[in-house]
């Protein structure tokens, strides 16, 4: 490989959600984290050098997001990526993924209406739809009898995909996305498909924008940032299908939200990432995939009855323990008193008895996390 993964980068005191922010959620100072959805690996380095370039130049004005750079970029990427031609005359822009939906649930719906999900449920969705005064209606990932019932609902207005799931990392294939492109056109319902894991796709598996499915009143919601490691620099970018409905997002983001200026260094990296990182985030994925059979080999050699396999999609290992019948109370006390790491409870996501370890990481802490779990489960089995 190209790119040395192994070696940690210390994050402690760079004001970090999940490194020094963690006793805020667990109570607990200096655990070892497996929480927030980021990775612990340093930008691809084409991403650095283009902002110290941007930085080297000192002047960090009102910036335009409708560039050609810009446009091209994306353009080019999901061409080359996904096989997919997007119509950049159709982009937006906004500081994040969960702004653009928030966005579009003010547009497209009403205090009072349901926004159909898919559970166990990313808990971002939960606090934009609940935090706006609508209803979150979660159905199984496994039911569409139970998806068409909750769409066909008077009150239904939007349905709300995880593309690629999360926090489950499933991808969905062909026919399901058809399936509920035709089922939402039937039933009059919008789509806002949120692809923000679309680059982290595992071998053997194939993403599809929802660019190729997209019927009537539509957006597909996302950004480099998860994919190449640059949250805090902010920034997202989404494809709204009709005319009209791009028109009056774009309004809404100029005007009501004094938000037309974009920050230039997410700009910056997304166009380096889009160009120049994709060596990077090949052989960072595969370091993940590495991390994730880590995880399955050493669950699975503890506990025959889990039979657990790496998601499809992401480095968020999603994992049932409810075979176990162990009580999650008991098991974060076990691991927060007794391991001394912070491992994200299912019940965050809708989902009592399921854990979600992040594992975008070295793999000598991947290592430290799967120990620490299977050590708490051996105490309390």
């Amino acid at each position: 490989m190209t790119y040395d993964f192994d070696i940690p980068v210390d994050r402690r005191g760079t004001w970090s959600v999940q490194w020094d922010g963690v006793d805020r959620r667990f109570g607990a100072a200096g655990l070892l984290p497996f929480t927030i959805s980021d990775m612990d690996f340093a930008c691809p380095p084409p991403v650095l050098v283009a902002l110290q370039e941007r930085v080297a130049h000192g002047v960090f004005g009102y910036t335009d997001w409708q560039n050609e750079e810009f446009r091209s970029a994306v353009r080019d990427w999901y061409r080359v990526r996904h096989a997919t031609e997007i119509d950049t005359g159709r982009l937006v822009y906004a500081p994040s993924v969960l702004n653009q939906l928030s966005q579009l649930l003010r547009m497209w719906t009403e205090p009072g209406d349901a926004v159909v999900v898919h559970t166990p449920v990313y808990d971002g969705f939960r606090k934009a739809v609940g935090g706006l005064g609508r209803e979150l209606r979660g159905v199984p990932l496994d039911d569409p009898a139970a998806l068409e019932a909750a769409l066909a609902r008077d009150d239904s207005r939007v349905l709300l995909l995880c593309s690629p799931h999360n926090p489950t990392g499933r991808v969905w294939t062909e026919a399901e996305l058809a399936g509920f492109a035709a089922l939402a056109e039937r039933c009059g319902v919008a789509v806002i498909s949120d692809e923000i894991h679309a680059d982290f796709v595992h071998d053997g598996h194939r993403h599809l924008p929802w660019t190729r499915f997209g019927r009537g009143r539509w957006a597909l919601i996302t950004s480099g940032t998860k994919s190449f490691n640059f949250p805090a620099l902010t920034g997202s970018y989404g494809v709204v299908g009709e005319a009209a409905d791009h028109a009056e997002f774009v309004r809404r983001m100029e005007t009501g939200e004094g938000l037309g200026s974009p920050a230039v260094l997410s700009l910056v990296a997304h166009i380096a990432a889009y160009r120049e990182g994709g060596e990077w985030l090949d052989e960072v994925r595969a370091y993940v995939a590495g991390n994730l059979s880590l995880v399955a080999d050493r669950l699975n050699s503890a506990f025959l009855a889990l039979s657990w396999e790496p998601p499809q999609a992401g480095y968020l290992a999603w994992i049932d323990l409810r075979p176990l019948g162990v009580d999650d109370a008991a098991l974060q006390r076990e691991l927060v008193e007794g391991e001394r790491v912070a491992i994200m409870p299912g019940s965050v996501y809708g989902a009592p008895g399921f854990v979600r370890l992040n594992v975008g990481c070295a793999r000598s802490k991947a290592e430290a996390g799967v120990g620490a779990l299977t050590r708490a489960l051996g105490r309390l089995t």
